[in-house]
């Protein structure tokens, strides 16, 4: 699936990923191809990415929301 985390500043980060965990603002959650359509809340934590090589990537984030749709993730991170 198809990812893009971008602040207001930048883009953070645009690939293809197999796996994604966000620090959801009611807990920690995962995101794995043909997820249902999704629209949440994040809070201050770290978005875990692992892409198609099998490499763990990390980001710090200080919020933000995120939406799942058609194997494609936008996160509007703060």
């Amino acid at each position: 699936m198809k990812i893009e985390i971008i602040t207001p500043d930048k883009k953070l980060y645009e690939g293809t990923i197999k796996s994604a965990v966000f620090p959801g603002s009611e807990g920690s959650f995962g995101v794995l191809n043909n997820h249902a359509p999704l629209i949440g809340t994040l809070k201050a934590g770290k978005i875990e990415l692992i892409d198609d090589t099998n490499t763990k990537i990390d980001f710090e984030i200080n919020g933000g929301v995120v939406e799942v749709l058609k194997n494609k993730v936008i996160v509007l991170a703060g």
